[in-house]
């Protein structure tokens, strides 16, 4: 089983990354254009949602600015884009994924990720990526986790051009604390991070000085 906060730092730029453990949730994003830089974490009724640091200087927020977490129940639903709204509307994980697929970024077709994380310990986690033309859509459940650890997805497999996505089942990691992993992040990529530890949650803001 890897570290995750080793693994990150042998990684530049995994891009975005869902890891889930046992009362433990962290999603964090990267960026390295400065549109993707541009961005904080902030709180909202029902999670978080990505906000523009300095609006004057925005390019494009259509896939930059989404709710990368919200309350759906009892449940809590993470992903790295705008089907965190379409699962907490249509109120069921595979259904609505089975509506989206990866980004429209091409060359990279960045993958679309995402977590549901239920009350009684078990979760999912899935990706949609593009493979050949297609889209793939992959789902992975579990019954839940020995305290410490957890399974890790992100969009890349690291740094390239194109981005290489996203290969295989979810990686089983030991979790780190949220300082530790903050740290670990690539100190040039890194933009946010949203960790929950026991329902507290706590947000890193490169751009507010974190």
């Amino acid at each position: 089983m890897q570290d995750l906060a080793e693994l990150l730092r042998n990684n530049p730029y995994p891009g975005r990354g869902i890891a889930v453990g046992k009362d433990m949730v962290y999603y964090f994003i990267m960026g390295r254009s400065f549109n993707s830089r541009n961005r904080i974490f902030a709180l909202t009724d029902d999670g978080i949602r990505t906000e523009t640091h300095d609006p004057a200087l925005v390019e494009d927020p259509s896939l930059i600015i989404y709710h990368p977490v919200r309350a759906m129940g009892d449940a809590l639903v993470v992903t790295n884009g705008d089907q965190t709204d379409t699962i907490v509307e249509m109120g069921d994980f595979r259904a609505a994924c089975m509506t989206r697929e990866y980004e429209p970024d091409a060359p990279n077709f960045t993958p679309r990720i995402s977590a549901i994380v239920n009350a009684d310990g078990t979760f999912e986690l899935s990706i949609l990526k593009h493979v050949d033309g297609r889209c793939v859509r992959e789902f992975f459940a579990y019954e839940g986790c020995d305290e410490g650890c957890g399974y890790f997805i992100s969009t890349y497999q690291g740094d390239g051009s194109p981005l290489p996505s996203f290969a295989g089942e979810p990686i089983p990691v030991k979790l780190p604390d949220a300082d530790t992993l903050w740290e670990a992040l690539n100190i040039d990529n890194k933009v946010s991070l949203y960790a929950n530890i026991n329902g507290e949650v706590k947000l890193y803001n490169k751009n507010l000085g974190d």
